[in-house]
């Protein structure tokens, strides 16, 4: 095997799997890792069901996946549920991954302004009786929260995956670079804006956006699949 292709890095699908199956059929990598926007109409096993035998399957969450209880419930309560990256480090085909799902919100927080609320539990006991039985909103749940992201910090890895983009795309934030240099990692790999390229923040970190339906190695270069090249 192609040392670079024993992971490989899926952009957001929006209910599109085909690439990313063709993908793995074709490179049979370790493992894949997910970016986030699944817009999931049915359990994410299900989607995946031709490849779940062939690799390892790993994801993150991006917005899309907390727009209604459906999208929700097929990730987060799929048979993969345990396989989330979100705030831990986990070994990956040998090199340390680690995750951070969901945007940044600004009514939770929105770097570079301080945050509004300094954790779930912070927000949580300023709420009405009503909220604090009933839990936080899906969109809540989306938030990426100050406290969990400060903890991330202190953990090592080689590669972060995000869905938001760092610093190095113009709609990025210099938050998630700082996170990547705290954690020492070499390669970002992100979602959510839809665009393939390839950049660079401070300490050399190497940034790779995968667009969305596309699949990309360890270099950051996106992966040619037969079903792209026959059409």
């Amino acid at each position: 095997m192609n040392q670079n292709n024993r992971i490989l890095f899926a952009g957001d699908p929006h209910g599109n799997f085909r690439p990313l199956i063709a993908a793995v059929q074709k490179y049979q990598p370790e493992a894949v890792i997910l970016l986030g926007d699944y817009d999931l109409e049915m359990p994410l096993e299900s989607c995946l069901q031709d490849i779940v035998n062939l690799t390892e399957i790993w994801w993150i969450a991006g917005n899309h996946d907390f727009e209604s209880p459906e999208k929700y419930n097929n990730l987060f309560h799929s048979a993969f549920s345990g396989k989330n990256l979100h705030l831990k480090v986990t070994e990956i085909a040998g090199l340390r991954v680690a995750g951070l799902g969901g945007i940044f919100l600004g009514r939770v927080w929105y770097p570079p302004q301080p945050p509004k609320w300094r954790g779930k539990k912070h927000y949580l006991y300023h709420q009405s009786v009503i909220i604090k039985r009933s839990g936080m909103s899906l969109k809540y749940k989306s938030a990426i929260w100050y406290d969990e992201f400060e903890l991330l910090k202190t953990l090592k890895a080689d590669i972060l995956v995000t869905h938001e983009a760092p610093g190095s795309h113009r709609y990025g934030f210099q938050a998630i670079d700082e996170l990547a240099i705290a954690m020492g990692v070499k390669h970002i790999f992100h979602g959510h804006l839809h665009e393939n390229y390839k950049g660079t923040i401070k300490q050399n970190i190497k940034v790779f956006g995968v667009a969305n339906n596309a699949v990309a190695d360890l270099r950051g270069k996106t992966v040619e699949n037969d079903k792209q090249l026959n059409q």
